[in-house]
């Protein structure tokens, strides 16, 4: 007798899920007698997302086009859960997988529940404890969690809090994150920047720092201490530059202008597209950031990392020693950087530390979990082992 294809959608809507799940989606299609895999985006973010779709050479089977100017969380939630309502009453897929914590994976898992659709949280039981922090990616996560039926954890940490959660054992399955298999296709040793600048500094012998800030709950106050101590920084450290790709929101840009915009080894560039992003942040020296993602990738490139943010639900890196956690305050701000400035031995503790976030594969586990739970003759392989 012979089996119907496992026809598996994905569900996304901004650049960082997009650059977790085009490999997924690339993996999927290594299968073509095996899986049907289905592309569905909300384009919560617009732009941003079509440049990772474009690098990736994915074709979206179903795109929402949600994105309107100064749109809320109730305008994502309302336009991407009508749509998919009727993405999946066309295509009727056997499983939906979404990811992270967007509120494009919340309302995806919260449609496919709708339609009695099992679901697949891929990167799932990540926690900060805070549902306030990060908001409202923290509760997106626990929501999503609560629908899913197969939980995709990225390390043996965020099984343990899925654990804690009373989600059964049997259905979570550690496979590593999938931005390492993103990493590894995308950063090249002779990437060409096609910027002067950029290109400048990085063959400078300026130690270099990347810093991108965009939280909404470091908007104001807080982004202005970080910016104020970054001034400070290159003042006291002449050997030293930052490259500062501005989010979009005015609120960020605003303030990054007034407090940074007249700093002669301060660049303050537009949002980078992701394979040039990753490709820089594997050439300079020192990250500051308050991303979520950034977190794992830039410890997969030996980078130390400094988080803008006084919680984070990735706390492997902290544990391994690769990131540290300074919050917003300016002196501490400061005191971190100019640390891993001067202090050679510090920063090699840091740099040097194990990655606890993935091998490279993550997609191909994943896959093998889906073609052996579906009765396809495909060996499940082996789960993560993060050593957290």
């Amino acid at each position: 007798m012979k089996m119907e294809k496992l026809k598996v959608m994905t569900v996304f809507g901004t650049r960082p899920e997009a650059i977790k799940m085009c490999p997924l989606v690339l993996e999927m299609k290594r299968y073509p007698d095996y899986i049907e895999p289905i592309v569905a985006v909300t384009a919560q973010h617009r732009e941003m997302l079509d440049q990772v779709l474009d690098l990736f050479g994915i074709r979206p089977d179903y795109d929402l086009n949600i994105m309107t100017a100064g749109q809320t969380l109730y305008d994502v939630t309302d336009r991407a859960l009508m749509g998919l309502r009727d993405v999946l009453e066309e295509a009727k897929p056997d499983l939906v997988l979404v990811h992270g914590d967007t509120t494009t994976t919340f309302v995806g898992a919260l449609a496919a529940f709708y339609r009695q659709i099992p679901v697949g949280h891929v990167e799932a039981g990540l926690r900060t404890g805070n549902k306030k922090s990060p908001y409202p990616e923290e509760m997106n996560r626990k929501l999503t969690a609560a629908i899913a039926d197969f939980h995709f954890a990225p390390t043996e940490n965020a099984k343990h809090n899925l654990l804690k959660e009373n989600v059964s054992e049997e259905d979570i399955y550690v496979t590593g994150n999938t931005v390492i298999d993103a990493l590894q296709t995308t950063v090249k040793k002779d990437f060409d920047f096609h910027n002067p600048k950029l290109e400048e500094a990085i063959r400078s012998d300026h130690k270099l720092i990347l810093m991108t800030t965009h939280r909404r709950e470091n908007l104001g106050t807080p982004m202005r201490h970080v910016y104020q101590a970054l001034k400070e920084v290159l003042k006291d450290n002449p050997g030293a530059e930052a490259i500062f790709p501005m989010h979009k929101n005015p609120k960020v840009r605003e303030v990054a202008e007034r407090v940074l915009g007249d700093m002669e080894r301060v660049h303050l560039i537009e949002p980078m597209e992701y394979e040039p992003f990753a490709n820089l942040m594997a050439r300079v020296d020192i990250v500051l950031t308050d991303s979520g993602g950034i977190q794992e990738e830039a410890p997969a490139l030996g980078k130390p990392v400094l988080v803008l943010r006084n919680t984070t639900e990735r706390p492997e890196a902290v544990t391994a020693g690769t990131v540290k956690l300074i919050g917003t305050g300016k002196e501490d701000v400061y005191a971190a950087t100019c640390r891993l400035l001067n202090d050679e031995k510090y920063y090699r503790t840091m740099a040097e530390a194990v990655n606890p976030y993935g091998d490279g594969q993550a997609c191909k586990r994943i896959v093998s979990f889906l073609l052996n739970m579906h009765g396809w003759p495909v060996q499940r392989l082996p789960e993560f082992k993060s050593g957290m």
